[in-house]
């Protein structure tokens, strides 16, 4: 188990230094920074996207104590999108973010590497989100940025139904967890997206066998046609494969 945070450490050092000193002064060494390593190694063992988000949060919720979290993934756009949470709260909390378009998340991804809400019901900074998500019973929030050495990946949220819930030092343990397990989400999330494109590679051979099979169609005209009734009927050229490998019929 992580180390607490309730004061005390393993080496002895207590609340008398600054959090982050701490946090880098004694609680990475030892126990806290095989801790991150077991992270670490977890997180690549996942399988997918979402397994590596949800198994993140089971480290970050062992440490820091909260019940609530959710990791949110940045799309093109600046869409924000669910790809874990732990529960009915946190989901409503984060689609309230992306339906008003603000809150924290979008603050820690856009203007800092971390955001902490003592209330989130009264917090002037984002009055569309904090009216609706007052309703929700979430007061403390904590956002953390996940970010690699090369781009911003989405955010980490903590929440608590009681105000001024998180310290400096749960901010600092979770920055250090965050910029640990953006790269394996990272990770995760390009080795699905190209596993997609080789599944939807094999879909379109295979529908294109079928075309040039039937009319007698070089490979080049089979695609043709695929591509030329995706466009005519917008619908990605993956499903029209499947839809042609399914049935034998495009229409």
């Amino acid at each position: 188990m992580p180390p607490a945070i309730d004061g005390t450490d393993p080496r002895g050092c207590t609340d008398g230094e600054n959090p982050p000193a701490l946090l880098g002064d004694c609680r990475v060494k030892d126990k806290f920074a095989q801790e991150l390593a077991q992270m670490a190694l977890a997180l690549h063992e996942q399988p997918d996207v979402e397994q590596t988000a949800e198994r993140f949060l089971d480290y970050v919720q062992s440490t820091i104590g909260t019940q609530h979290a959710s990791v949110v993934l940045l799309h093109r756009g600046g869409r924000l999108e669910s790809a874990a949470s732990t529960d009915a709260l946190v989901e409503e909390a984060d689609r309230l973010q992306v339906e008003t378009g603000e809150g924290p998340s979008y603050a820690a991804i856009h203007d800092e590497e971390s955001v902490v809400c003592a209330d989130a019901a009264s917090d002037a900074r984002w009055p569309a989100w904090s009216a609706e998500v007052a309703i929700v019973g979430l007061r403390s929030v904590l956002s953390v940025r996940l970010r690699t050495p090369t781009t911003t990946i989405g955010a980490l949220n903590l929440y608590d139904k009681a105000e001024q819930r998180f310290t400096a030092a749960d901010q600092a343990i979770a920055q250090v967890f965050a910029d640990h397990a953006a790269v394996a989400v990272a990770n995760a999330r390009s080795e699905s997206t190209l596993w997609q494109a080789i599944e939807a590679r094999k879909l379109i051979g295979q529908a294109q066998g079928i075309l040039m099979e039937r009319f007698d169609l070089t490979d080049e005209q089979a695609f043709a046609v695929l591509r030329r009734y995706s466009q005519d009927t917008n619908v990605k050229l993956r499903d029209v494969a499947q839809r042609l490998i399914a049935t034998r019929k495009l229409s």
